[in-house]
């Protein structure tokens, strides 16, 4: 707990960061203005390449979660299509990218915005739903475990890290807003209810399963109780209402890089079923949902919403000039930040080898 704080607070601090950042031109429009405005074409490069691949991983991710949850609920053993044996899961991944498909050709996307935006209450709705498991449907709170595993930290830290990964979207939201002044007041409130939901699934999952907890709490859930699979089916919906609006900036990235003749409805659905398929390969071929998460905490999570605003802010306002507190503090979470991505990203690495 005294980690996830101390992320969320260091998360928080990092979005207030981006937002000075903003006001000192009035022409940044998106976190990649940033990076521009801090270190030219490279800077933009840099933060480019960081949120896009933190979206198309978090994609996979999605299909992983999809086929886990999927082969749970309905375990079918291997399939034989075509002379090729397909596991479960990996069937599910298939199934669940075919659904997905039409969702990323759309050119409309505000109704699926309305759907994602019901994120929030899903979440509250799994929660509950978990708990009322416990207290009610009789898996109780009676695990125990060791208080503290050191070597799981780095992993733990960039999960935590992944928690907060939305600092990408920060200017897009800022410049949204009709009252800018409450920018700071609502990302307070963001965080603080987050962090508050993130702990209280932790304290209930790890009091339910211990050290039993999968990487998917839903997969420990019995799957012959109704609130069990109100969480189940509520966590299946959010990924693939979700997976065109993370698809969709890939996509468009792509296509500005394409001639002009080019950039056509028909070159949009062969980039967006493009995407689609290399996503579905690599979920299959991957299929460690709780390493590909802290890998992308570790390595993309830690860098955008941590260390990067550190760094812009730091060159914008010209602060490393001055040896004052607040350059000394700042300066101390680009070093943290440095040591959890470096270890971060060897230990999910590592994992993920292990168990290819």
């Amino acid at each position: 707990m005294t980690f996830l704080f101390s992320i969320a607070a260091t998360a928080f601090y990092t979005g207030l960061l981006i937002k000075r950042c903003m006001d000192k031109d009035s022409n940044i429009r998106t976190y990649p203005d940033i990076g521009e405005l801090a270190f030219g074409k490279t800077g933009r490069l840099i933060i480019s390449i960081s949120m896009y691949t933190e979206l198309y991983l978090v994609s996979i991710g999605f299909l992983i979660l999809e086929g886990d949850n999927l082969n749970n609920i309905f375990p079918i053993g291997e399939v034989h299509i075509a002379g090729l044996t397909i596991g479960g899961k990996q069937l599910f991944v298939i199934m669940v990218a075919l659904i997905i498909l039409p969702t990323v050709w759309l050119d409309n996307l505000s109704l699926l915005s309305y759907i994602s935006a019901s994120g929030v209450f899903a979440s509250v709705l799994i929660i509950l739903s978990i708990t009322w498991t416990a207290t009610f449907d009789g898996v109780g709170f009676h695990h125990k475990g060791t208080l503290v595993h050191w070597n799981g930290l780095p992993t733990a830290v960039s999960l935590y890290a992944f928690c907060y990964c939305a600092h990408s979207v920060f200017p897009t939201l800022y410049n949204s807003m009709t009252n800018k002044h409450q920018f700071s007041n609502v990302l307070l409130v963001c965080f603080l209810l987050t962090t508050v939901g993130y702990a209280s699934m932790a304290i209930v999952g790890y009091l339910m399963f211990g050290e039993e907890v999968e990487s998917q709490v839903t997969l420990n859930l019995p799957l012959d109780k109704v609130s069990s699979k109100l969480a189940i089916y509520t966590t299946l919906v959010n990924p693939i209402s979700k997976f065109a609006l993370m698809a969709t900036p890939i996509t468009n990235a792509l296509k500005e890089l394409l001639p002009m003749t080019y950039n056509n409805r028909v070159t949009s659905i062969l980039l967006s079923t493009s995407l689609v398929l290399s996503t579905t390969i690599i979920a299959l071929v991957v299929p460690f949902f709780g390493s590909l998460m802290s890998l992308v905490g570790a390595f993309l999570s830690v860098t955008a919403s941590i260390l990067l605003p550190c760094l812009c802010y730091l060159k914008i306002s010209g602060t490393y000039k001055k040896f004052g507190c607040e350059t000394v503090a700042i300066v101390i979470i680009i070093m943290t930040a440095i040591v959890m991505a470096i270890s971060g990203t060897y230990i999910s690495l590592m994992e993920i080898t292990h168990n290819l």
